[in-house]
């Protein structure tokens, strides 16, 4: 909590010191220069974003940097995730990823295939943007499963029939079935995960599979909600 609540923090400086212009999540990085966190997580030893903490300090690749330093908080302590490099285990970077409704272009929030340019959902670009959900209710930031996370973007679709529900990230469950989540307007939170189907145990070999069907999925209904809202 102490982590998500300081990434939080540095969330809003940003935003402050941006005319209210938010970081975009990075779920598109390299390309996506306003991510708020750059690199691509796996178990390969020979990529270096995996254990780079210079990459988190360098604000041409981490728009967090600007304010933010100590690398540290970028990492869930239940994380155990690591890589081998040269037969010895380095811890990696990075457990937290951010909503991709935020910063655009929220292709995955549609609800049959991803569609970046999709008109539908609304994507937020300003807090003062961020009426619906209101920002007590829009989450931010939360722990992913260390087995799916890669760039800095967590993909969730908005679930319009329950039957039709999809996993597209997967979140962590470190803390006995739940993950910490952040919200826009600051506080941060313990979510318990309902449905076994949401918390597939870690193997640390990317062996988990993504974007797969999981009907009536309360945790990705409650997710949803908390993501996007229809416009206007």
């Amino acid at each position: 909590m102490s982590n998500l609540k300081q990434l939080q923090l540095v969330w809003h400086l940003y935003a402050f010191d941006n005319n209210d212009r938010i970081t975009s999540s990075g779920y598109l990085f390299p390309t996506e220069a306003t991510a708020w966190v750059g690199g691509w997580l796996d178990f390969n030893g020979s990529n270096p974003d995996n254990t780079n903490t210079a990459m988190l300090r360098d604000p041409k690749f981490s728009k967090f940097a600007t304010v933010l330093q100590a690398v540290a908080v970028y990492k869930c302590p239940a994380d155990k995730s690591s890589v081998k490099i040269g037969g010895k285990a380095y811890p990696r970077v990075r457990s937290m990823s951010m909503s991709q409704a935020l910063g655009g272009p929220g292709g995955w929030l549609m609800p049959s295939t991803y569609n970046e340019g999709q008109k539908k959902y609304r994507t937020y670009y300003k807090t003062s943007e961020m009426l619906d959900p209101a920002p007590s209710n829009l989450y931010v930031l939360l722990d992913e499963h260390p087995d799916g996370i890669n760039a800095g973007g967590f993909a969730n679709m908005m679930v319009e029939q329950p039957a039709q529900a999809r996993i597209i990230d997967f979140p962590a469950s470190y803390h006995n079935g739940a993950a910490g989540i952040s919200f826009a307007d600051a506080h941060a939170e313990i979510k318990k995960w309902r449905d076994s189907r949401t918390m597939p145990p870690p193997k640390y070999n990317n062996s988990l599979g993504l974007n797969v069907l999981s009907p009536n999925n309360q945790d990705m209904i409650w997710l949803a909600e908390r993501t996007s809202s229809l416009r206007n």
